[in-house]
């Protein structure tokens, strides 16, 4: 019984250090992610919002995440452009008025990692149906995270996200889905973005999990650009779209941590 209540003791400390850390290090991407949606216009390249990114997460006092996987990722965030969507490499490519654009960022901070992404269209301006897209593949994010508490099952929130996906006549990708993250970038359990309600694992207080819907204005098949060796596109040349957010499981509902 005493050693019960030591390893109990030892869980709530881990715990509270864990939420005090990612409530920071979401804080901070969630600052660096803001910056960045005013700083990319037309005309601006992709090397530079890379390196803008990485001035702006050093500066705070966190840690490019990117840095620290085992096969380096060759940025500080991922840039997706147009029918790329999502594991962008940063190119030199200078972004034009109505692109659409994707951007992935991790930050690691005092140990934990947050992660968070957003598509914007550059300058505004473009396709109306880009733009329905983005805003509905926003929407189906939120959708999801409306869904979570502790004891809600991940089926639950997956069908919440591609019900909204499917309303709004999207692709859904199905071969790239949300996570647990924490002390690493990807942990368990995965989170997709299609469910049966009543299924899969169920949410515990403390568990902290990334909602990413992934749609595409075309079929969802995608493939891994090979001169990069990262770049997701889409097989049809279609425009792709990303939305997440880090998201704590409280009892009766969650914290966003990427604000």
């Amino acid at each position: 019984m005493i050693e019960k209540a030591k390893n109990s003791e030892t869980d709530a400390v881990e715990l509270e250090k864990k939420i005090k850390a990612m409530r920071a290090g979401g804080r901070i991407l969630g600052e660096v992610l803001r910056a960045l949606r005013e700083f990319v216009k037309p005309g601006v390249t992709g090397l530079e919002a890379d390196a803008f990114v990485r001035a702006e997460i050093e500066k705070r006092g966190a840690k490019v995440a990117y840095d620290f996987l085992e096969e380096k990722f060759p940025g500080a965030i991922c840039i997706s452009v147009n029918d790329e969507l999502v594991h962008g490499v940063p190119m030199d490519y200078a972004f034009e008025e109505g692109d659409k654009v994707s951007f992935d960022l991790d930050v690691l901070y005092d140990g934990y990692y947050t992660d968070s992404a957003f598509t914007m269209l550059v300058g505004g301006k473009g396709s109306p149906a880009v733009k329905q897209m983005i805003q509905t593949t926003e929407r189906a994010m939120w959708a999801g995270i409306d869904k979570v508490k502790a004891g809600t099952r991940l089926g639950d929130i997956g069908y919440a996200v591609e019900k909204v996906l499917r309303k709004g006549k999207l692709g859904v990708i199905e071969n790239y889905v949300g996570h647990g993250i924490g002390k690493t970038m990807h942990e368990f359990p995965d989170v997709p973005n299609y469910g049966i309600r009543g299924r899969g694992y169920v949410l515990r207080v403390g568990d902290t999990i990334c909602i990413e819907p992934m749609a595409c204005l075309g079929k969802p098949a995608n493939y891994v650009d090979e001169e990069s060796g990262w770049t997701v596109k889409m097989k049809d040349g279609s425009i792709g779209c990303h939305s997440e957010h880090t998201v704590l499981v409280l009892e009766d509902g969650c914290e966003v941590l990427t604000l």
